[in-house]
């Protein structure tokens, strides 16, 4: 039987020692069993266990994968609060706030520096619920669905995994992030609603019930799910066309702050496509959570083609900074806590003899 799935894509840990412990496989058609405590080992493989600080699949992995979330997208999301309020002002009163330049003065002219930070605290509550969520679920996702694949169909369809498992841990983690997604873009577009969250969560509550925090879950799966699709997907493989194409030496050699680096400028990449793709689904939501009778299809046909695009340009940056910061900072906690960092994939050997590829 072929090794157990993942040992591809985890089989050189960058900051151990080059040389693998491997296990005995047995050839095509005599089915050897294999351990179940082997096979966690196999997928997080290195010779010294002591340079990771727990096992790859992990209650423990996932647990500090989560925590990893928590403050990529909790820190990231807040400290852009002043860009996303033009943003959604700009989204959703395009007459008033004219543009991004435009609508920072308007802001500080009528609300002062204070006005930028409206909406802060739901921001960061919120995004680090859906960070735990997004990050900790997608690795248990992917773990999960390469495990039902099997190693050489987890390399062949890797963009497939990367889409699957992303989208089903964005499910869960705009669930956890609607109700203060709710709180904040109300702060944040309607003047004199409520200038706090402790102010905001119960004017809502006695005006529309527990309704009004979710209501705006459908569009957020629009918005996220393909963002989310689009963040991952492309973070993994233009990570594996960097260290194939432009960085020139393997990443097993590169120093871990280089590592990093290769990770921002991948994040950043995926961040611009993550933009594009999710913005018209984004001003729905703004307009969406001001306007407390519409719904989204009324939402769609009273902004039109070209009302949907509304603050792009700004949403490329905050998301193309927001992106690199949140790869950055995610794999910075692995870095720090020893976790096992699965390298690029390579083609498994058992597939290179197949296609006839395998050296001799």
């Amino acid at each position: 039987m072929y090794p157990y799935t993942l040992t591809q894509l985890t089989r050189a840990n960058p900051f151990c020692t080059p040389f693998m412990v491997l296990h005995e496989v047995a050839e095509p058609g005599h089915d050897a069993p294999v351990e179940p405590h082997l096979k966690r080992r196999f997928a997080a493989a290195s010779i010294d266990d002591a340079e990771v600080s727990c096992e790859y699949g992990s209650n423990k992995y996932y647990a500090l994968c989560g925590f990893g979330g928590i403050l990529s997208c909790g820190l990231t999301h807040t400290a852009v609060v002043p860009l996303d309020l033009v943003k959604c002002r700009i989204q959703v009163d395009p007459d008033k706030y004219k543009s991004i330049f435009n609508g920072f003065s308007v802001t500080l002219r009528e609300d002062g520096f204070r006005g930028l930070g409206r909406g802060w605290a739901p921001t960061f509550i919120g995004y680090s619920m859906q960070g735990l969520c997004k990050f900790g679920f997608y690795e248990l996702f992917k773990s999960f669905y390469s495990d039902m694949l099997g190693e050489e169909n987890t390399y062949l369809w890797r963009t497939s995994l990367y889409l699957m498992s992303s989208a089903s841990a964005e499910f869960f983690a705009d669930i956890a992030l609607a109700p203060m997604e709710a709180c904040k873009v109300r702060i944040q577009t309607q003047p004199g609603y409520a200038s706090t969250l402790r102010e905001c969560v119960p004017k809502m509550h006695a005006e529309e019930g527990i309704k009004a925090f979710y209501k705006g879950v459908y569009p957020l799966w629009l918005r996220q799910i393909p963002y989310t699709m689009m963040k991952f997907a492309c973070f993994e493989r233009t990570v594996e066309t960097l260290y194939k194409y432009v960085v020139p030496k393997p990443r097993s050699e590169c120093t871990k702050a280089e590592q990093l680096v290769v990770t921002f400028v991948a994040g950043y990449i995926a961040g611009v496509f993550c933009a594009v793709v999710s913005h018209p689904a984004d001003s729905v939501v703004s307009v969406l959570n001001k306007d407390s009778g519409s719904t989204a299809i009324q939402v769609v046909k009273r902004l039109g083609p070209k009302g949907v695009w509304k603050g792009l340009f700004a949403r490329i940056i905050m998301i193309g900074t927001l992106t690199a910061l949140q790869w950055f900072i995610y794999d910075s906690v692995k870095v720090y806590f020893r976790l096992p960092r699965p390298p690029p994939p390579e083609m498994p050997e058992s597939l290179k003899q197949k296609l006839g590829l395998a050296s001799h």
